[in-house]
C-alpha cells in the first residue's frame, strides 16, 4: 500500500466517515419521529461509493438507487441541502418535496437517487448515450442492488449499452438481501459479475469493504469507458448491515449474524486498520479527519431544523404535469 497517496488516502476516509455519520445522525431523528417518509441506510456499505467516485469528476454522471445517501456525499452534494430535504424543509434539494429517495443535484453529475428497484440502470444508459452522440469524455455509473440485477431493467440496459459500445459502469452493490430476500435464493448465479459475459463486457466482482480494492476495479472500468471500450460491470460484494429501511423488524436475519459479520467487515475499520498498519496516515490524522466530518454532519442538522418548511401554497410549483 505504500504507493497510495496521502491526500486520496484522507479523501478515502474523510467520504467514508462523513457517511457513516451523515447516517448515523438520519437513524437518529427518523426514530425521534422528526423525518418524515422513510429512509434506508448505506451504513456499511461506504466503501463502495467511495472508492467508485473517487475516480470521477464533476463532467461524470451517476445515477442512483433508493439507498442513496452515500452515492450523494461520495459525488459531491451538499449535505445541508440533504439534511433538509430528508427533513422536508424548503432549503432541501427537491424544497423538502421529494425526501430520501429522490435527491439529485446536476450540477455535480448526480442525476438522482431512485425509488424504483432498477429505475437507474436506463438513466444511466440514456446519459451514457448523450455522452456518446455529443462525443464527450465522461462516463456514468449506475449504481443498482442484487434485487435488481433481476429486473428487465438490467438486462435491457446491458444490451444495449454493449451494442453500442457505451461508456457506462454497471456497479452492483451486492449487499445480500433484496429488502427481506437473500440474494442466493432468487439469483441463478453465483457471481452476480458473471452475468456480464451473456453481454460481451468485462465482469468484476471484488470486496466491497475494501476501498483500494473498489478504487482499482472502478478506475479500470472507468478508464477503459473513457478510452471507447464500452461497458463494464462491476459486482461490489458487501453487507447491509441495517434493516432494509430504518424501523425494518429484520425477521429474516439474526441480529448474531449481523453483528458477527459487521464486526469482520465494517469498511471504515478495516481502513484504519490497514493505513495505521502500514504508517500511511497517523492516528491524530484519522482523529482530525473524524471531528471534521462529525462537525460537517452537526452543522448540516442545525441548518435542516432551522430551515422552513415548504408553504402549502408552493404545493404544485416544479411539477411538470
Amino acid at each position: 500500500m505504500a504507493e497510495w497517496d496521502e491526500d486520496l488516502l484522507c479523501r478515502f476516509y474523510r467520504t467514508m466517515v462523513t457517511i457513516r455519520f451523515f447516517e448515523q445522525a438520519v437513524e437518529k431523528h427518523f426514530l425521534a419521529g422528526e423525518i418524515p417518509g422513510f429512509v434506508h441506510l448505506y451504513i456499511g456499505e461506504e466503501a463502495i461509493a467511495t472508492g467508485v467516485c473517487a475516480n470521477l469528476t464533476e463532467d461524470d454522471y451517476i445515477a442512483s438507487t433508493h439507498r442513496g445517501h452515500g452515492h450523494c456525499i461520495a459525488k459531491g452534494a451538499d449535505v445541508n441541502k440533504m439534511m433538509a430535504e430528508l427533513f422536508g424543509r424548503r432549503t432541501g434539494y427537491c424544497k423538502g418535496k421529494g425526501g430520501s429517495m429522490h435527491i439529485a443535484d446536476f450540477s455535480i453529475g448526480m442525476l438522482g437517487a431512485n425509488g424504483v428497484v432498477g429505475g437507474s440502470l436506463p438513466i444511466a444508459a440514456g446519459a451514457a448515450l448523450a455522452i456518446s452522440m455529443l462525443d464527450q469524455k465522461g462516463v456514468t455509473v449506475a449504481f443498482f442492488g442484487d434485487g435488481a440485477s433481476n429486473r428487465g431493467t438490467f438486462h435491457e440496459s446491458a444490451n444495449l449499452a454493449s451494442v453500442w459500445k457505451l461508456p457506462v459502469i454497471f456497479l452492483c452493490e451486492n449487499n445480500q438481501y433484496a429488502s427481506t430476500t437473500p440474494y442466493k435464493t432468487t439469483t441463478s448465479v453465483e457471481d452476480i459479475a458473471d452475468r456480464a459475459h451473456g453481454y460481451s463486457m468485462p465482469g468484476v466482482a471484488v470486496d466491497g469493504n475494501d476501498v483500494f480494492a473498489v478504487y482499482e476495479a472502478a478506475k479500470a472500468a472507468i478508464e477503459r469507458a473513457r478510452n471507447g471500450g464500452g461497458p463494464s460491470l462491476l459486482e461490489a460484494k458487501t453487507y447491509r448491515v441495517k434493516g432494509h429501511f430504518v424501523g425494518d423488524p429484520e425477521l429474516y436475519r439474526s441480529k448474531e449474524e449481523v453483528e458477527e459479520i459487521f464486526k469482520k467487515r465494517d469498511p471504515i475499520s478495516r481502513f484504519e486498520k490497514q493505513v495505521l498498519n502500514e504508517g500511511l496516515l497517523s492516528q491524530k490524522k484519522l482523529d482530525d479527519i473524524k471531528l471534521e466530518a462529525q462537525e460537517v454532519i452537526d452543522n448540516a442538522l442545525a441548518f435542516a431544523k432551522a430551515s422552513p418548511e415548504p408553504d402549502p401554497s408552493e404545493l404544485l410549483s416544479d411539477v411538470y404535469a
